[in-house]
């Protein structure tokens, strides 16, 4: 909480200086709607400085993609930074916005995009995606400027238009490289029982309780994300979360009561656990080599190789992992949530700044070849539908197995569900609202209800929309 009001503390006084008149008005106005100027592109000399979370093996892949675009674009120099987490880069911006002093491109998630959008900070993307202004590259060769209806259809429709859902109708970020949860499960252990994944949630309360009594001493599922699972049963549910317009939050209702009184029945009788009940990723338990152990396990799809057990001296896993979607409540409306960085611009002064920002970002979003060979060296899925088709990737994807190839099987079964993905709206106070049901979850697993459990969960839940009031 103390960090969250330090950042908002920050923003606030963004807000002031962009709303204290002169050029800072000035320019708000201009950030916070873009629009390409008659000229386009010029080809004077920019700099742009992109903020990123990624470690040596995905900077070596970004790298090798720098000097290509710069045969394209010699006039634009990228000076690419790796600034520590997600968090380390939302809360360096959050500061260098208050003297004007922000990267031109970073990596985002919704929430810190409309944290920063508090200050008029990023760079609308209409105008640019739109524009039909040609470009003439150094090797002579000419594209237009914005991208074209096939660049369009190409990338998967959850991931794009999770740069939409700001509540104003205007894009802010395009995707970058994405991910998602899927079940992992004990293939061998349920190939020796005669079981099979679940695909709803009634038929997981079936599976659990047969583990259970197969062994008893274990905790048959592991849910490492109290808010995805939160807000994925009530996306899946058609049940209101948040609303980035008017009242914001809308989880206190019975629908989502219910679902939280039915997993607590669940945790009472020993089926599952969570990242804060158990104490660490529930990946732990799902490749123990001995004592309590899980069957079963959702997880980030990016995760695949925490998933998989130890090899043994001879090189071989103690089991063969299976991975396949979430249990879901409508198999005709399948929902699972996006996650993954996308990425944003931010205004400058200098408009060909923003432009020289967007021909990189458009670069990157738009390559097949560094979106496949990316998504390999990360784990991540990679938002264009047409990597699928590429020779390398294919080869990859080809080569899918719950051992050795984990990462390529994860990849495999993201790619079955292009039409499942789904975002939450983006507001700010929306992080505060995933923590708050997050916490909110765990707590109802475990708390004791002095013999009226309906007032506790009620009490519960009124505590989390208070909180969430009273910290935005």
């Amino acid at each position: 909480m103390k960090r969250t009001l330090l950042v908002m503390l920050l923003v606030v006084v963004a807000v002031a200086s962009v709303f204290a008149g002169g050029k800072a008005e000035a320019n708000s106005a201009a950030v916070s709607n873009f629009i390409v100027p008659e000229g386009g592109y010029d080809g004077s000399p920019v700099t742009v400085k992109f903020y990123h979370t990624m470690g040596a093996n995905l900077s070596t892949v970004l790298n090798l993609y720098i000097p290509e675009f710069n045969k394209l674009y010699p006039n634009i120099t990228i000076a690419a930074e790796q600034v520590g987490s997600y968090d380390d880069v939302r809360d360096q911006i959050s500061t260098e916005i208050t003297v004007g002093n922000q990267p031109n491109i970073a990596y985002c998630y919704p929430d810190h995009v409309a944290l920063y959008n508090m200050a008029g900070a990023v760079a609308s993307l209409d105008s640019l995606i739109d524009s039909k202004i040609e470009v003439t590259r150094a090797d002579g060769t000419k594209e237009i400027l914005g991208l074209t209806d096939s660049q369009k259809a190409d990338f998967i429709e959850g991931y794009y238009n999770e740069g939409r859902q700001f509540g104003d109708g205007l894009m802010y970020t395009m995707p970058f490289s994405k991910s998602t949860e899927v079940l992992y499960y004990n293939k061998t252990f349920f190939d020796a029982n005669g079981l099979k994944p679940a695909t709803t949630w009634d038929e997981m309360e079936e599976l659990c309780a047969k583990i259970k009594t197969i062994d008893p001493e274990s905790i048959p599922l592991g849910y490492d994300s109290e808010s995805n699972w939160f807000i994925t049963m009530c996306e899946q549910n058609e049940s209101p979360y948040t609303s980035a317009s008017g009242d914001h939050y809308l989880f206190d209702n019975e629908m989502n009561k219910d679902f939280v009184k039915r997993f607590r029945t669940w945790y009472q009788k020993g089926y599952l656990t969570t990242q804060k009940l158990y104490g660490a990723y529930t990946s732990a338990l799902f490749v123990a080599e001995k004592g309590t152990r899980s069957y079963m396990s959702i997880g980030s799809s990016a995760g695949a190789t925490h998933q998989r057990p130890a090899a043994l001296a001879d090189g071989k896993y103690p089991f063969e992992v299976g991975i396949t979607t979430i249990p879901q409540i409508n198999s005709a409306r399948p929902r699972v949530i996006s996650q993954g960085p996308s990425i944003c611009i931010f205004g400058k002064a200098n408009p060909q700044e923003v432009i020289a920002s967007w021909l990189f970002v458009k670069y990157l979003t738009t390559s097949v070849d560094f979106q496949a060979e990316f998504s390999m060296a990360s784990g991540y899925v990679p938002v264009l539908k047409s990597v699928a088709d590429n020779s390398v990737y294919k080869t990859f994807v080809g080569k899918a197995d719950g051992g050795n190839y984990i990462s390529a099987l994860s990849a495999k079964v993201c790619l079955t569900q292009e039409q499942a993905y789904y975002t939450s709206p983006a507001f700010n106070g929306s992080a505060t609202a995933r923590d708050q049901v997050g916490s909110l979850l765990a707590k109802c697993l475990t708390a004791s209800d002095n013999g009226n459990e309906k007032a506790m969960i009620d009490a519960a839940f009124k505590e989390a929309i208070d909180e969430c009031e009273y910290q935005n």
